[in-house]
């Protein structure tokens, strides 16, 4: 008897098999016809534009793929996730009403896997999890469906250089999220490396100005301590570096980044030594790249107001928001829901905070524009869904807006 396969990466062989189930759950015809439109639509007043690059990525979809194939697989074998599978509380839901068990990190880090057994099956999330434990659900002996990210491995496979190599990874990215925990484990320093976490541009300056000029170690683990391999020490690791990033970060903050680690490098060591102290390889996600482009494209004649799609939690939505928000009044939604028509309210997450609010009247009478984008993670049917209570809201039928559907002869 053939030994069962305990370890799938690259599906499990199902794809026609789920593939109109997911059609039927997440495609929207709204978006279609709004593509056919040339992502414009205006009637009444109201124009509503979609930005040309938006929601589901190529990572996002294999991951919802993957798992439905996995329940379609074992219809009747326990089904785990780690954390969720991408951050949107739709999807998410959907996967639990598939009977999908998730396994929540504990307040204090780290995950419980003592009730896991053998014969259970489960799911890797689309942000990956860290070494310790994949280790440890090898060690139970559980099938594995692993959803990584393409994007993300790339990520892995450059910090292990570094580590290999005795770079010091500077890891662009939010020391809390699943994937930059992930990222940050593949670093080992039996070869030689460490990692040090920085969120944004005025961190990464603190560390370049330690590295010019030096300073009270114990200060800076003070600052940094939580966000560092362990025994990092900054006198020694900050000799030489290597930058890598969260995928979904704001793009063009991690080249400022890593411009500012060379440059100081260079000052520091010359610039005949540069490639002995310093190294950065492009790890963004072109995704992420393609929508952070395409809303900064219609940012050049901003609307009247953009709305951004997704999850609360997600990063790439979070950092679409931001740069909108630069340029024209701008809501962060994490559901269509959050646009009730008969109060004419929407419920959204203030940018830059984690506190939603509700605001009425927010859309004016007259002649207006939206702009519309969604995150990574943020599948078609919710922004057809958000198109059609936008319309609502103006007292707009889909068919007035778009015109009626033409069927073939």
């Amino acid at each position: 008897m053939a030994e069962e396969k305990t370890y799938f990466r690259t599906g499990l062989g199902l794809k026609k098999a789920v593939l109109p189930v997911l059609e039927g759950e997440y495609h929207s015809n709204v978006v279609d016809r709004l593509r056919e439109r040339g992502y414009r639509a205006s009637a009444g007043g109201l124009t509503i534009q979609l930005a040309e690059e938006f929601g589901y990525c190529y990572g996002v979809d294999r991951a919802v793929q993957y798992a439905y194939e996995a329940r379609h697989k074992f219809p009747d074998r326990r089904l785990f996730l780690v954390g969720e599978i991408i951050h949107n509380p739709h999807v998410n839901a959907r996967l639990r009403d598939l009977g999908i068990e998730f396994l929540m990190p504990r307040p204090a880090g780290g995950f419980n896997f003592s009730e896991l057994a053998p014969d259970d099956v489960v799911i890797i999330p689309a942000f990956g999890v860290t070494m310790h434990d994949f280790q440890a659900l090898r060690d139970i002996g559980c099938l594995l469906v692993d959803t990584t990210c393409g994007s993300v491995l790339n990520v892995w496979k450059r910090v292990e250089g570094y580590a290999r190599d005795g770079f010091t990874s500077i890891i662009h990215g939010k020391f809390f999220h699943e994937e930059t925990k992930a990222t940050a484990s593949q670093v080992r320093r039996g070869n030689g490396g460490a990692y040090l976490i920085v969120r944004d541009s005025d961190e990464a300056r603190v560390v370049c100005d330690y590295i010019l000029h030096g300073g009270d170690s114990k200060d800076f683990l003070e600052r940094f301590g939580h966000a560092c391999s362990e025994g990092f020490d900054p006198d020694k690791d900050l000799e030489k570096v290597g930058v890598a990033n969260q995928t979904t970060m704001l793009a063009s903050e991690t080249v400022k980044i890593a411009l500012g680690f060379r440059t100081t490098m260079i000052e520091r060591y010359g610039e005949v030594a540069i490639h002995e102290h310093y190294r950065h390889f492009d790890t963004l996600c072109s995704a992420t790249q393609d929508r952070q482009d395409a809303v900064l494209k219609m940012m050049e004649t901003p609307p009247d107001i953009m709305i951004v799609l997704g999850g609360y939690n997600s990063s790439n939505t979070n950092h679409l928001a931001q740069i909108c928000a630069r340029h024209t009044r701008t809501y962060h939604l994490e559901d269509a829901t959050c646009i009730d028509p008969l109060a004419g309210s929407i419920a959204h997450k203030i940018i830059g905070s984690e506190d939603i609010v509700s605001e009425s009247g927010w859309l004016p009478v007259g002649d207006v524009e939206i702009g519309l984008t969604a995150g990574a993670s943020t599948p078609n049917n919710k922004i057809g869904d958000t198109v059609e209570r936008i319309l609502a809201t103006r007292g707009l039928s889909l068919d007035e807006w778009l015109g009626p559907v033409v069927k073939a002869d």
